[in-house]
């Protein structure tokens, strides 16, 4: 009897050396922190967070698959259509002290044709730049597709892509916005209500800043022929015009500003640090305040800080709401 049982523990043994052993562990469970992904259309650069391989065996890698809209039907080509984007080179950056014109920044610049959208397979993480102003407003969903040395499995549906378009916040920051009104005579200065400063997004090319200033009804003020002038010597737009000249129209102040922020630095003085402020004036002789004195002149004295944070063309409007033109 006891020969028996030494001989079927022997067998025992024998199967069990036979049988593959597991070579470690892979979730059924992995995922993103947040499964909706937002990518906000032509920012510089945004990164989701990596898979959560949830205690899997490493290495692993991942494979996007099947990327789709929300309702099944394929996703718009434009997510494998490379665009044209002008980017620093490796190790290049801008340096406000030696970056002087457009020819020295382009010597740190070049121009290379990326995706709007990369799929990192070792960490999982989506990746999306300038290219990306091109992708169509949607939600995209997709499958993921994971191997590490005990196989592969396929997640369906794993996260949503929302592309959408950036915040006003993204875009444009105002930190500074006030008016005053001069009496011609006796320089007496009489507080107005604040300007209203807004920034609409024309399109996604080049750098270019267009500036208006309009009264309550909408009438834009000519610089051109003096309608808008400076301040002595407090600075203006053209202060922080560090590329090209200011090009004024009969409704406006353009600048070509090249590269993002606007203003990119700070306007410093041997005496003061101005940061991003602009002074201008509207002479009586083309505005009336409301409720002010009819019987002397009182010129609009602006003053404000703001700035842009991408690349593309706006249409930057200062609009004075107790204010009409003659």
């Amino acid at each position: 009897m006891k020969r028996r049982y030494i001989i079927l523990l022997a067998a025992v043994v024998s199967l069990a050396a036979c049988k593959k052993i597991q070579n470690g562990f892979q979730s059924d469970f992995i995922r993103y922190k947040d499964n909706n992904l937002y990518a906000k259309r032509g920012l510089i650069l945004y990164q989701s967070d990596r898979i959560n391989a949830d205690g899997s065996t490493p290495p692993y890698t991942y494979k996007m698959l099947n990327l789709r809209k929300a309702d099944g039907s394929p996703a718009p080509v434009e997510f494998k259509t490379s665009y044209d984007i002008t980017v620093f080179k490796a190790g290049q950056s801008f340096d406000a002290t030696t970056d002087t014109t457009v020819e020295l920044l382009n010597k740190k610049r070049e121009k290379i044709s990326a995706l709007p959208m990369y799929f990192n397979e070792t960490s999982g993480q989506l990746t999306f730049n300038k290219a990306s102003a091109n992708l169509p407003l949607g939600q995209y969903v997709f499958d993921v597709q994971m191997t590490n040395p005990t196989g592969t499995k396929l997640f369906k549906s794993l996260a949503t892509i929302n592309v959408v378009d950036p915040t006003t916040d993204d875009l444009f920051v105002i930190t500074d916005d006030v008016a005053n009104g001069f009496n011609d005579v006796t320089g007496s200065v009489t507080p107005m209500r604040n300007p209203i400063i807004t920034c609409t997004k024309v399109n996604n090319n080049g750098a270019r800043v267009i500036l208006k200033m309009v009264d309550k009804n909408g009438r834009t003020f000519n610089p051109k022929n003096g309608e808008i002038i400076k301040r002595g010597d407090r600075p203006t737009f053209e202060n922080y015009a560090k590329f090209n000249p200011v090009i004024k129209t009969d409704t406006a102040m353009i600048c070509d500003f090249e590269i993002a922020p606007f203003p990119l630095t700070k306007y410093v003085t041997p005496t003061t640090d101005w940061g991003f402020l602009m002074y201008y004036r509207i002479p009586s002789t083309y505005a009336k305040i409301d409720n002010f004195p009819t019987n002397v002149g009182f010129s609009v004295n602006p003053r404000w800080s703001w700035q842009l944070k991408l690349e593309g063309t706006y249409v930057i409007q200062v609009q004075f709401p107790d204010v009409t033109k003659k």
